[in-house]
């Protein structure tokens, strides 16, 4: 029986997107793609989430693109432009999930400097019991060492418990760990999935 949900946070409930800054520094979408493939990439940022210093990280990629170092350093100083929304349909979820006492957990990537900024942005996060931040631990999803930190230091038993997250490498770790997975593609899927799994009730 699952009595546990435990939630990944960006693209799932916290809309960031870091084209959201980036439109209104380049005027042509492909160069401000190649910027954030080549640039300020998706495994520099990982870096941080997994406890790498912001200043240390930006400074090391400002030193190897120095033509770029105005762009570079507002990946930190003007990092809330990058976030959107709540994704409203699945703060609706965690409501009918807390509404029928589902123990609420999360476990995101996500970096210690910049998380505090996000907690007010998103008013569902403290429907949550408690969060694990990857920044805080020193290490970062897939990592199976974190998710180990939820486990262990809140309890969960991993049979009973239900992962969502966006990233299927994310989701394979927590099913090798012997928790049920949930790839989360929209709230209207992951409603039906946590229907079927008899977390949440057909007909609201």
């Amino acid at each position: 029986m699952l009595t546990t949900a435990v939630f990944d946070l960006g693209g799932v409930l916290a809309d960031w997107d870091p084209r959201y800054l980036y439109r209104s520094m380049f005027d042509d979408e492909p160069e401000m793609e190649r910027f954030l493939a080549d640039v300020c990439t998706p495994e520099w940022n990982h870096a941080m989430d997994a406890g790498r210093p912001q200043a240390e990280a930006v400074a090391e990629l400002v030193e190897r693109h120095p033509a770029e170092a105005v762009r570079i350093r507002a990946w930190i100083e003007r990092w809330d432009e990058m976030l959107g929304s709540e994704i409203a349909g699945t703060a609706e979820i965690l409501a009918e999930l807390d509404g029928r006492r589902v123990r609420l957990l999360a476990l995101t990537n996500w970096s210690a400097e910049t998380f505090p900024r996000a907690r007010g942005r998103f008013p569902a996060l403290a429907r949550f019991e408690a969060i694990v931040v990857s920044g805080e631990h020193g290490t970062a999803k897939p990592d199976p060492a974190l998710y180990r930190i939820l486990l262990e230091q809140h309890g969960v038993e991993p049979s009973t418990s239900v992962y969502i997250d966006d990233a299927p490498a994310n989701v394979a770790t927590a099913r090798d760990l012997g928790m049920t997975g949930i790839h989360f593609t929209d709230p209207a899927s992951l409603r039906t999935e946590l229907v079927d799994l008899g977390l949440l009730e057909r007909d609201r």
